[in-house]
């Protein structure tokens, strides 16, 4: 391996505007070649409708193989080997095709991470109504890796800028996603995030860990939890060493963070976390997964439909996750 990171991107749903946000990135941006060596895993055909846009210098290749790619600028490299060479995609639509190649592009890539034989992978948007038409086994790309890494616990956390959100969790209905609230839950949420934290650099990670409830209960007069669950909680990682400080306030633990108070900040719920990040710079946020053994970074927005084909979506989020998982991968901090 060379001593650049080897990186796989998925192309994503190749109904959606993940194709196009991966080549603006590769070919408007020389220097992720300098970062790292990365080639695309997805289908020469998933990019045909946009071929007219592409710089009349850039040359599209098909390999068989990982070990075939070159990695220079301006060659991109397309890693096809799961029977969806001859398929044409429909556009801005979901699509059963589009669902099942972009299920088995994120298992290819994830396979080749959990192998060793690559460094890192980054994703391009999936579309989780088209992996359900498809009948995939997976909501999303979490569960995949779930499934893959046998791992008890995949967590997501956003990152814009000095913003980082670890979230207790992501993808569940509200009322589910407080009952999730418990002790144990947070304990193992700060444990996982003070070991990625360290592993990256941090020594220590400053971790918060943001309140429920409104003004973090008010002493207990709006709610419960902080006092019988978020404080012991923060206590016990407190007692294992952690430098955790919690619960703080939602409404005021954000700007502290951005303000350098907090490395990263614990949150409770998918939208605690995700409103802040997007409000904050929504075009460099990117997210990464914890909890599994290998390294995964991914653009923060969805499939687009509406503007997929129209040459308008902005790669400023792919570029960030590029750039952050070839650092990673390459020993930096975050």
């Amino acid at each position: 391996m060379t001593d650049k990171p080897k990186i796989a991107i998925t192309m994503g749903d190749p109904s959606g505007i993940g194709p196009e946000v991966v080549l603006k990135a590769l070919t408007s941006r020389p220097e992720i070649y300098d970062w790292c060596t990365p080639f695309l895993v997805g289908s020469l055909m998933a990019i045909e409708h946009i071929t007219q846009h592409l710089p009349s210098d850039l040359t599209l290749t098909t390999i068989g193989s990982h070990e075939e790619v070159a990695g220079s600028y301006m060659n991109l490299e397309i890693l096809n080997s799961d029977g969806y060479e001859d398929e044409s995609f429909p556009l801005g639509t979901h699509s059963v095709l589009s669902g099942a190649a972009s299920h088995q592009w994120v298992e290819t890539a994830a396979n080749l991470c959990r192998s060793g034989e690559i460094d890192a992978m980054v994703t391009a948007p999936i579309n989780k109504e088209s992996w359900q038409l498809a009948e995939m086994p997976d909501l999303g790309h979490q569960e995949v890796f779930k499934r893959l890494s046998g791992s008890d616990y995949v967590a997501t956390m956003l990152v814009s800028g000095t913003l980082r959100c670890m979230h207790l969790s992501t993808h569940k209905p509200l009322r589910d996603a407080v009952d999730y609230v418990t002790k144990d839950n947070i304990l193992m949420a700060v444990r996982l995030t003070e070991k990625h934290f360290r592993n990256w650099g941090f020594d220590p990670p400053r971790i918060a860990v943001a309140a429920l409830n409104p003004h973090a209960s008010d002493n207990g007069l709006i709610g419960s939890e902080e006092a019988e669950i978020i404080s012991p909680a923060v206590e016990a990682a407190i007692a294992e060493g952690i430098a955790a400080t919690g619960p703080v306030p939602a409404d005021s633990v954000f700007n502290q963070a951005i303000d350098g108070r907090y490395d990263v900040v614990v949150v409770m719920y998918h939208d605690q976390g995700h409103i802040p990040i997007k409000v904050h710079g929504f075009e460099e946020s990117i997210s990464v997964n914890l909890g599994i053994p290998w390294l995964r970074t991914s653009v923060d927005h969805g499939t687009a439909f509406d503007i997929t084909g129209k040459w308008v979506a902005d790669e400023t989020s792919m570029v960030e996750a590029i750039k952050i998982a070839a650092g990673l991968a390459s020993g930096e901090s975050l």
